[in-house]
């Protein structure tokens, strides 16, 4: 499989990506989760770039193997917080709004806000968001794993 587009992107949009980045991080989220949450989005989504570079962000904020190789069966395994389970399953509700599916429940949101400031919520949330939007240009594109953006 190549990719699709080979042009470098528009500079606009690359600063604005900066910019919801610089937002994401002054959240108060701790980088090791916001990499799990944008590992989880992009198994989901089925996006390899994104996987391929979550699990290098991971790794670079201190992120053990044992949990970047368990992130896709987080309930079944011990190595989880209840804080970065609610968060998962946030990420997860939230990525997957297709087909009827119920999206964030109350009991979602709840079980997150339990554990989770209004500002880290907000930073949370814009990060599954953005993990979205990269996992979607990334797979009509055809973009491959392993690339330095």
């Amino acid at each position: 499989m190549e990719a699709r587009m080979k042009s470098a992107p528009n500079p606009d949009l690359v600063t604005a990506i900066q910019h919801l980045h610089k937002v994401i991080a002054a959240g108060g989220v701790d980088q090791r989760l916001l990499s799990l949450i944008h590992l989880r989005a992009s198994q989901i989504n089925g996006c390899g770039p994104c996987v391929h570079a979550s699990i290098e962000a991971a790794k670079k904020a201190g992120e053990t193997a044992e949990r970047l190789h368990n992130a896709v069966a987080w309930r079944e395994t011990p190595f989880f917080t209840e804080a970065e389970r609610s968060a998962l399953a946030l990420t997860e509700a939230a990525t997957r709004i297709q087909d009827g599916a119920p999206g964030v429940t109350d009991e979602i949101w709840d079980a997150a806000a339990d554990h989770f400031t209004e500002e880290q919520l907000g930073a949370m949330t814009l990060e599954i968001a953005l993990t979205n939007f990269f996992n979607r240009i990334n797979r009509t594109n055809r973009e491959q794993a392993g690339k330095t953006w």
